[in-house]
């Protein structure tokens, strides 16, 4: 087990690595272990150096970071790829997301966004940048066959009771949690399915088969 996280450094403007070096090397437990320009010269570094992560620009001359995080698997299977990035495109983040790449980060982001994703996903965890957390829902909203499968289980359970007719107070006793929780499934489940009322709510579920 390595004391610090080793860092592969991929993008094409020396200024960019230059800045993210500093705020990188200054941490700790972090090492930055090489630095590339283009998506070929990262593999070939990634192959030699085997990092943990790799900080991966999305477009770079040659060979850009979406086929280069595609091929990191081959060469270092042990990396894990943090996709850097100026654009909140769904597509941008969806191509690389399908990549291989484990996060997302928003080039403008402030410094300790950078150093809470590189920490995640050296731990083996996902990373958004809160600017395209909604981008990739909306996507995947979009792109997801059934919309039952946008909720998360407890969101689920939430949706029965509401279409139930339960009110945020019974849902709270039953399930221990505060109404102010509760509330927050409730916007949530109406936000990832795109209903506006409790009607609605009760029409999905019973589409859905949640109750009769």
């Amino acid at each position: 087990m390595r004391d610090k996280i080793h860092i592969l450094l991929a993008d094409d403007h020396a200024v960019v690595r230059q800045g993210f070096k500093m705020i990188l090397a200054a941490q700790p437990d972090m090492e930055i272990v090489g630095e590339a320009g283009n998506g070929r010269e990262a593999l070939d570094l990634a192959s030699q150096l085997q990092p943990d992560v790799i900080v991966m620009d999305v477009a770079m001359p040659e060979l850009n970071g979406i086929e280069a995080t595609r091929r990191v698997a081959d060469v270092s299977p042990r990396s894990r790829v943090l996709a850097l990035s100026m654009h909140k495109d769904s597509v941008y983040v969806r191509e690389i997301l399908r990549a291989g790449a484990r996060g997302y980060l928003l080039k403008d982001s402030v410094s300790s966004d950078l150093l809470a994703a590189v920490r995640a996903i050296a731990r083996g965890e996902g990373y958004l940048s809160p600017g395209v957390s909604d981008a990739v829902l909306n996507d995947y909203r979009r792109h997801v066959t059934d919309p039952i499968d946008l909720l998360t289980s407890r969101e689920r359970e939430v949706l029965q009771m509401i279409a139930e007719g339960k009110t945020n107070k019974d849902i709270a006793t039953v399930l221990n949690l505060s109404v102010y929780t509760v509330d927050a499934h409730r916007g949530r489940i109406m936000e990832k399915l795109n209903v506006h009322s409790v009607t609605d709510l009760v029409r999905f579920a019973v589409r859905c088969g949640l109750v009769d």
